[in-house]
């Protein structure tokens, strides 16, 4: 169950990764505003910082599970 939810948010990391490399590759393209530059940025590290989330937050779950079911 939890790898699952682990999985689900991956593919969500997954893809705001590649809405932001898109946003980027088209600040690349046409260099209009900083702001469209921004918003690749910080969707790209928001996508980032959800990948850590999950991935920490499905290993301490996993932890305490074991250690609730272990008594």
């Amino acid at each position: 169950d939890i790898l699952k939810i682990m999985y689900k948010g991956f593919n969500y990391c997954f893809l705001l990764t590649i809405i932001s490399s898109l946003v980027l590759l088209y600040y690349i393209l046409n260099p209009v505003s900083y702001i469209i530059y921004d918003c690749g940025i910080i969707l790209f590290k928001t996508s980032l910082l959800f990948f850590v989330f999950f991935f920490i937050i499905g290993i301490i779950t996993n932890n305490v599970k074991k250690e609730l079911y272990k008594k």
